[in-house]
């Protein structure tokens, strides 16, 4: 989501920022092997899906390179879009539990799909450390006058986290974080006409991870007061507002599968 009071001054980047790098590409292929949603991304045919390039800051070159490594891999099957992404976290930690929270108030990690590639009926979903999650529909981005649909839910999505440490326990130094998701190609339908795709086929579609600097106070996580949050992508937007969608990268969907 946008965030309120960065809504002006991303505009303003929108029209005076300098040329953006190239949209990173993603070849998607089939999973060769059933896989368990379980968080931990161990399953044979994520062991042999390519990694995308790691996270980058989200308005690319120039600006400081994120603290933490954070790369996703993805697959399809017949039913299924699956996102797998891996975050180096030495602090894992969550508070939301309620569906539909604004889940970036949290660290969390985030999804966002535009399957006609025109910038319209777009999908989000966000998640954090405990495995609350967050889906919502664009018609059209913010700047263009839309907003969003909380009351869209995604029929059959399943999700799971994997915590690389300990969750919300200062005294421990954790690893990190993963996470699994399989949205079903059904599940889009209510909103926009959307199928399975066919070889070749192109989605725009973007990753983003945002992350809190935090200090501890008896014994929990606390955010370091008036600091911002710091937004790390896969492919680079060129300004701090992931509602940019053809500024997204590409994923295409190729019928090799993943070896055995």
């Amino acid at each position: 989501m946008v965030r309120p009071i960065l809504r002006i001054t991303a505009l303003f980047c929108l029209l005076a920022s300098p040329a953006m790098t190239q949209p990173k590409h993603y070849r998607c292929p089939r999973a060769s092997s059933p896989i368990r949603i379980d968080g931990r991304l161990d399953d044979a045919a994520w062991r042999n899906a390519p990694w995308t390039d790691d996270f980058v800051d989200i308005q690319g070159a120039g600006h400081p390179r994120p603290r933490f490594r954070t790369r996703v891999k993805i697959l399809r099957d017949a039913e299924y879009f699956y996102v797998g992404a891996e975050l180096e976290e030495p602090q894992v930690w969550a508070t939301l539990t309620e569906h539909d929270s604004v889940i970036f108030h949290d660290n969390d990690f985030e999804v966002f799909l535009n399957p006609s590639g025109n910038g319209r009926n777009y999908f989000e979903f966000e998640i954090n450390a405990l495995n609350t999650g967050w889906d919502l529909f664009l018609p059209k981005p913010y700047r263009e006058g839309g907003s969003a649909d909380n009351s869209w839910e995604i029929p059959g999505l399943r999700t799971a986290v994997y915590v690389n440490g300990t969750l919300n326990d200062p005294r421990r130094r954790d690893r990190g974080w993963s996470v699994e998701i399989a949205f079903p190609w059904a599940a889009f339908a209510s909103r926009a006409p959307v199928k399975a795709p066919a070889r070749g086929d192109q989605w725009r579609v973007n990753f983003s991870r945002v992350e809190w600097r935090t200090t501890t106070e008896g014994g929990k996580y606390t955010k370091v007061p008036h600091l911002p949050e710091d937004n790390w992508v896969w492919s680079p937007q060129g300004l701090i507002n992931m509602h940019v969608p053809d500024r997204w990268g590409y994923v295409e969907f190729a019928d090799t599968k993943t070896p055995r």
